[in-house]
């Protein structure tokens, strides 16, 4: 009867700090919203918490009137949608040996790749790795720096390795090849975790920012987020110039406006995956 209680207070404990969780998670969120949807009045007067006053979409027209809105946002989507490709590849052909059991340098290049996650070469070397590469002012510096995240290579390395062995030997018994195993078995059966790994990478490519201000200063290739970081400096210092509807922008709503339209594609995409995260991480993290 103890052990029953005690599991009921869990659960009603449980359910109250998630809860509180999520709203404090939700509530920045609907209050951007909310400001860049009001007018200036308002938020001069600083009454805008969870609902909009002076309801416009002016910061909004102001956001997308730019040109190089569109021009980052396609390079923010190649770069997300080809970087996600390179990665997944790379992660899930290094996992696949590093799953084998029979595999002999398995532990001496985990060891080499759980090290990394840790150390680094440093923001120089890579910096002039990068330039001796020729991928300066190219999209490729983005995407080939980032296209092996160790933690992501052990969640897929440990799915692999939670599979049973009897399918590979079956298969390699009717003389099917590696890469046949891994195609025809081991990546049907690693829907979940592929996706949940696939997600993890596209988020960590669409708010890539720190990469493009090191290696890009082509404007042509400028991506989302440092749009973004340019929209919110030049409404902080004023520089606004849209004409008309100049008189009703404020720095907070052109900001809130900017921040809502780089994050609302990202956030479209999660409810597609988001069945499959659980799942997927739980798989991946059965066996060590």
């Amino acid at each position: 009867m103890k052990s029953i209680r005690g599991e009921s207070l869990f659960g009603y404990v449980n359910v109250i700090l998630l809860s509180l969780l999520s709203i404090s998670t939700i509530v920045p969120f609907i209050h951007i919203i909310a400001k860049s949807l009001s007018s200036e009045t308002y938020l001069l007067a600083k009454e805008i918490w969870l609902w909009p006053k002076g309801f416009n979409f002016t910061s909004y027209e102001y956001v997308l009137s730019y040109k190089q809105f569109y021009i980052s946002f396609w390079n923010s989507l190649i770069i997300t949608v080809v970087g996600t490709a390179v990665s997944m590849a790379v992660t899930i052909l290094a996992a696949f040996p590093l799953s084998r059991r029979q595999f002999p340098l398995k532990r001496g290049l985990m060891l080499f790749f759980v090290i990394t996650m840790f150390f680094s070469g440093g923001l120089i070397p890579t910096y002039l790795v990068v330039k001796q590469l020729g991928l300066l002012n190219t999209l490729w510096s983005i995407m080939l720096p980032l296209a092996l995240a160790p933690f992501n290579l052990i969640l897929v390395r440990n799915f692999f390795l939670s599979l049973p062995e009897a399918l590979e030997e079956s298969a390699i018994m009717d003389g099917a090849s590696n890469i046949r195993v891994l195609t025809w078995i081991y990546l049907p059966l690693s829907i979940p975790t592929i996706a949940t790994i696939a997600m993890f990478y596209a988020v960590g490519y669409w708010n890539s920012f720190f990469q493009a201000m090191m290696y890009i200063t082509d404007r042509g290739l400028m991506p989302l987020q440092v749009f973004l970081m340019q929209i919110v400096t030049n409404a902080k210092t004023g520089d606004m110039t849209t004409g008309d509807i100049l008189s009703e922008l404020t720095p907070e709503s052109t900001t809130a406006a900017a921040i809502i339209c780089v994050v609302f594609p990202i956030l479209c995409v999660y409810p597609f995956i988001q069945k499959y995260f659980v799942k997927g991480v739980m798989l991946g993290a059965v066996k060590g």
